[in-house]
């Protein structure tokens, strides 16, 4: 199993803090199983002309995804991904 952490808005979205997923082999995989789980709000902020959008933020095992592989990263069971929205300050 994939543990998945939901953070901030992105918890608002979905409605929990964490769930669990079986079967997702990248990340790409796993945030389209969660769109789908979680409706057009989550998948509006995760989503963007069909990439992952610059307003989330992925981990995967503490690691951005930005250095694993983008949407392409891989993922097996045991691994954790932690969902964040961008948060701005001023």
């Amino acid at each position: 199993m994939i543990k998945v952490l939901f953070f901030a808005t992105i918890r608002d979205y979905t409605g929990v803090k964490e769930t669990e997923a079986e079967g997702p082999g990248t990340v790409m995989e796993l945030l389209t199983e969660l769109a789908s789980a979680y409706g057009s709000a989550f998948s509006d902020e995760a989503f963007e002309e069909g990439e992952i959008s610059d307003r989330v933020i992925i981990m995967v095992n503490g690691r951005h995804i930005a250095h694993t592989g983008g949407g392409n990263t891989p993922l097996k069971s045991g691994d954790t991904v932690a969902v964040f929205p961008i948060i701005g300050g001023g």
